[in-house]
């Protein structure tokens, strides 16, 4: 994390600070321990890089000037007078969400497939159980979150960008909310926001759960490692995307219903339907040795027929990843949806 660079927004521009080494913050911090920072800030319009004298000790200002330039940088930027901000959690940010009024995106969804003739009545005859009346508004909840798009004025958006930025890379501190440091993750340019398209918000809540949740943040950083694969490398991010977006057709085609039914919930159940097809992508990708140039057809495959996702408990993970909550959730999240495609 301490090699990533850092960026700022000045004039509509995104400027990179100066690279520093050792790690910038460990730098202001030792600076402030000598007391050094009070004779920099005190007169740096103008300042050349010269000779400080503090305690009696020389330091040259060849050696220093980087430093400095990188301090200003974080100075102008407000970066250096702020805390790192505190995770949000995906309660936190489901929230929110059932706070604020959605009524203009709650207009644009289509709850259910509608279906006509034959399909009608085959669905009606063998398709799954309808989802229980007092489950509806929260399905209706998860369908309108897909229709609110990323707000980067709005701090609880911000909080869910920046936690999902720390906990995939290992990173303590904040990161600007557009810079292609997002392209490392996987999207598709320096704007999150541009990859939402068809599942807005809750593409990001989904990675928020992810990583958030400690039985699925340790896959989530093996399929990262995964996506960085020098022949099977993906975009991360964006395939998180599709996944969701795989989602949200298996609730509106009812195939959580019965799952949904059951537990009483419907969050819940969308979440382990997400993250359970993200694992059973991981693993095919891995264990068929996909390339970038298959992800149309795997991801058509997930989309097409969700009832291949079954094998997904009865397979050991222990190929993607080692330890045992995987395991786990893959078992626990396979019957969520195993009964529910019935």
């Amino acid at each position: 994390p301490s090699e990533r660079p850092c960026y700022k927004m000045q004039n509509g521009n995104l400027l990179r600070a100066p690279k520093v080494d050792p790690d910038l913050h460990e730098c202001i911090s030792e600076l402030k321990n000598h007391g050094i920072l009070q004779v920099l800030t005190a007169e740096t319009n103008g300042w050349q890089p010269g000779e400080v004298t503090t305690s009696g000790s020389l330091l040259k200002g060849q050696l220093l000037s980087p430093i400095l330039g990188c301090f200003l940088f974080y100075l102008e930027s407000g970066v250096s007078s702020q805390q790192p901000g505190q995770f949000i959690s995906f309660n936190e940010a489901l929230e929110h969400f059932q706070t604020v009024d959605l009524s203009s995106f709650k207009k644009r969804i289509q709850p259910t497939i509608q279906r006509t003739g034959l399909a009608a009545l085959r669905h009606c005859l063998f398709g799954p159980p309808k989802l229980h009346q007092g489950l509806q508004e929260e399905r209706d909840l998860v369908l309108t979150i897909a229709q609110c798009g990323l707000d980067s004025q709005n701090p609880t958006h911000g909080r869910v960008l920046q936690t999902i930025y720390k906990k995939l890379t290992g990173s303590k501190f904040d990161c600007a909310l557009h810079g292609d440091h997002w392209e490392d993750l996987g999207f598709q340019g320096a704007n999150p926001a541009t990859d939402l398209r068809g599942t807005g918000f809750l593409a990001l809540l989904h990675l928020l759960y992810l990583v958030m949740d400690s039985k699925t943040l340790l896959m989530a950083q093996e399929i990262l490692r995964l996506s960085h694969h020098h022949i099977q490398q993906f975009p991360f991010c964006l395939m998180s995307v599709n996944i969701t977006r795989i989602a949200i057709q298996a609730l509106r085609e009812e195939c959580l219903s019965r799952e949904c039914n059951r537990r009483r919930k419907v969050i819940p159940v969308v979440n382990s339907f997400y993250a359970a097809t993200f694992l059973h992508l991981a693993r095919m990708w891995r264990t068929q040795h996909n390339t970038i140039l298959d992800s149309g057809f795997v991801l058509k495959e997930l989309g097409i027929e969700p009832r291949a996702l079954r094998s997904i408990g009865k397979r050991s993970t222990a190929e993607l990843n080692p330890q045992p909550a995987p395991a786990f959730l893959v078992w626990d999240y396979s019957r969520a949806f195993m009964h529910g495609s019935r």
